[in-house]
């Protein structure tokens, strides 16, 4: 038995007319390693450094810091990252009139009162100056773990 896999002329117009599925949203950053994370801090730093600070930076004071070297802060990446997929979300063609009043209400005021918080992740940095900060220490025992077997005895 031979199955007819050819396609007729106004279906394969139809395939040619049909729209591209649309392409798969981007991973968030913390999710991402090696290349692609280097390939979204690259996108997300350009973002930041010519939409984002241009517009929204405001001046450094000790009140409301800001780092030089924000890409060196986990916390920072993280938050700048969510804000950047909002904006995208938000201030395109899909995001419809009120996106951007919606980016600018539920995602910039929020993450930028938090990065620039006096005790935020920038706490310590200084106006051209970055300080590495240091994590919280955490217990070595997992309290979630099984427990050890019990000794053997002999």
């Amino acid at each position: 038995m031979t199955v007819d896999t050819s396609v007729t002329p106004e279906e394969a117009a139809a395939l040619a007319a049909a729209p591209a599925p649309p392409p798969p949203p981007p991973k968030f950053i913390l999710y991402l390693d090696g290349l692609e994370y280097a390939q979204a801090l690259r996108q997300l730093t350009l973002w930041t450094h010519h939409v984002l600070l241009p517009v929204y930076g405001r001046e450094v004071t000790s009140s409301a810091p800001w780092c030089p070297r924000w890409w060196e802060h986990p916390e920072a990446v993280a938050q700048l990252h969510g804000l950047w997929l909002a904006w995208g979300e938000l201030t395109g063609p899909e995001g419809g009139p009120s996106g951007p009043a919606i980016w600018h209400r539920d995602h910039l005021g929020p993450v930028m009162g938090t990065l620039r918080d006096p005790s935020g992740p920038f706490a310590g940095c200084k106006t051209g100056t970055h300080r590495p900060k240091d994590t919280p220490t955490v217990d070595a025992n997992d309290p979630f773990a099984p427990p050890p077997p019990p000794p053997h005895r002999a």
